[in-house]
């Protein structure tokens, strides 16, 4: 049993070990923005819940194919904890894991994780390119329509929105509060003004 707890700086340090696309770290970013933002709707650990967002695709660029199983040896081969370790494979539940997400933690992460990927391009398609102007019902309509950033599992989704006991439309709500704050960090700024300017 290990009694590292790890941080932050050394969940974005392990991310940025085995992750180099600009566009993975930007995913990262954005699912630990919404991990944090769900915690503290929830009265749970932010940190806890911001760090295994930011490394829940830790294996993903170097092993897509062993996604969400060679990231177990790579967390032991650091002295991550198991709980840790659990919640990340969790988020692959159905689909290429039978870990299902059992704490709050685990059902929050697989439920946001592939709705900030639709979130993140609905944002892109508006005129103005970011996600401070972008609404719930923008993003509803775009998730009806199938052939729209037509990776993303809708079926995920939806089952995520049910282990959290939430509609979908509130589920895209909390998505796109939580990312907002990370806009600049993760591209999605776009040209809406700035504010504090």
């Amino acid at each position: 049993m290990t009694d590292f707890i790890p941080n932050r700086d050394d969940a974005l340090k392990l991310l940025k070990k085995y992750n180099q696309k600009p566009s993975l770290i930007r995913h990262a970013l954005a699912v630990e923005a919404v991990m944090a933002h769900f915690a503290e709707k929830f009265g749970e650990d932010p940190e806890k819940w911001r760090v295994v967002g930011l490394v829940h695709d830790l294996d993903y660029e170097q092993f897509p194919d062993a996604h969400c199983h060679k990231c177990v040896e790579l967390f032991r081969l650091h002295h991550w904890p198991e709980e840790y370790i659990r919640a990340v494979i969790s988020h692959g539940w159905g689909i290429c894991t039978d870990v299902e997400p059992r704490t709050p933690l685990e059902k929050t992460l697989y439920a946001i994780d592939e709705l900030t990927g639709l979130v993140a391009s609905a944002a892109l398609v508006r005129p103005s390119k970011s996600i401070l102007d972008l609404k719930t019902k923008s993003v509803k309509k775009k998730f009806k329509d199938k052939a729209f950033a037509a990776g993303v599992d809708r079926e995920v989704v939806k089952k995520g929105a049910e282990m959290l006991n939430m509609d979908l439309s509130d589920l895209i709500t909390e998505v796109i509060a939580g990312m907002q704050p990370v806009a600049y960090q993760i591209g999605l700024r776009g040209n809406v003004p700035d504010p504090a300017a």
